[in-house]
């Protein structure tokens, strides 16, 4: 079979290469993969930016598609089903976030498409544990975003807490910005979303999705906007999916006493300049989120069946698996909300019945 291999350490250092097709062992799951979405840090990892623990390694962890075989442990998966799958590949197993389910702080963790060979292939290996069966109306290519959602859904329900009326401030209008304002959204809070006028297309799009405000930081003041919606005590929650310290540091003062600034973007460089004293003097709640947990995963598809996604508007390019420097070209062009690389070439027809289905 065919892969985007990362064969070595370094910029680019990546090829459309024959591998072997992997079998299934113990608890693995063997899945035909339907779609995988490219994400900022397969970017980053095509840049020589990440230094990944293995190399070569097939990339890709955003994905959909379906079982094909099973291990000998295997007990619920079956084949057939069609499924998505957490990016946690292998654990210790015993430490104390093994143990509380939280695998992705689990110091011996491996990952797909980083220290495991990922999706952006024909067939991809996951552990049963790590695999989800998707619900009967979400369709493969909605499936794909999944790993983000629920980077989102982790960020904003298990991290700190959303309430109806609640009133929160986006920083950044990328795929995981726009995805956390509708997961914000879906819990009845109010959303205002910043960005920078190189953003005009996608702050455009927070607007047809539905976010209450919009704001270009540029151009317009969001300080001011920022008091005039919350009657000068700043708004509760702030989420930043930018990675940009001048951003935080401007939001940091919006973020109302006693509230939550929850950091999700990672920045260019490790040791910044952050604005430390008003986080003491207005008693800030400063929290980093790294990626999503199993109840991550079951949240999202919950909110992908319930429609409260709007995920047709994200996904705006794909292309096929062998054309995948045309993929990475788009998502660094900066034009996409949401790029994704369609293996084997037989899942558009499966998605148009689930779609025929719901609109029955």
């Amino acid at each position: 079979m065919k892969a985007v291999v990362k064969k070595a350490l370094g910029y680019d250092q990546m090829d459309f290469l024959d591998v072997p097709e992997p079998e299934v062992y113990g608890d693995r799951v063997k899945i035909k993969v339907a779609y995988t979405g490219i994400c900022g840090s397969d970017i980053h990892t095509f840049k020589g930016e990440y230094n990944n623990a293995a190399t070569p390694v097939i990339l890709g962890h955003e994905f959909s598609g379906k079982v094909v075989a099973i291990g000998p442990e295997v007990s619920k998966i079956k084949v057939g089903d069609r499924v998505t799958s957490e990016t946690t590949f292998e654990t210790c197993g015993h430490c104390r976030f093994c143990q509380s389910k939280n695998y992705n702080l689990c110091a011996q963790r491996k990952g797909l498409g980083t220290q495991a060979d990922g999706s952006m292939t024909d067939y991809v290996l996951s552990r049963e544990e790590s695999c989800h069966v998707l619900p009967e109306n979400v369709t493969y290519q909605a499936a794909s975003l999944t790993e983000p959602l629920a980077c989102c859904v982790h960020a904003a329900l298990e991290k700190t807490t959303i309430n109806e009326g609640d009133i929160a401030l986006v920083i950044g209008p990328g795929p995981i910005g726009l995805l956390l304002a509708q997961v914000i959204k879906a819990q009845g809070a109010m959303v205002i979303m910043s960005g920078v006028t190189q953003d005009k297309h996608r702050l455009a799009l927070a607007k047809e999705i539905g976010i209450d405000v919009v704001v270009d930081s540029l151009t317009e003041n969001l300080p001011e906007r920022v008091m005039a919606v919350t009657q000068g005590y700043g708004v509760s929650r702030v989420f930043d999916c930018s990675g940009a310290i001048g951003a935080v540091n401007q939001a940091l003062p919006l973020t109302s006493k006693a509230g939550v600034f929850v950091q999700v973007g990672l920045f260019g460089e490790k040791m910044n300049s952050m604005d430390q004293e008003v986080i003491i003097q207005r008693e800030i709640e400063y929290v980093g989120s790294r990626s999503q947990k199993p109840s991550s995963w079951v949240i999202a598809l919950q909110l992908l069946a319930r429609g409260e996604i709007k995920i047709d508007k994200m996904i705006t390019k794909i292309v096929d698996l062998k054309d995948w420097r045309q993929g990475f070209d788009a998502v660094m062009a900066g034009h996409e909300i949401k790029v994704l690389l369609e293996s084997n070439l037989e899942w558009k027809k499966a998605d148009k019945s689930i779609e025929a289905s719901q609109s029955n």
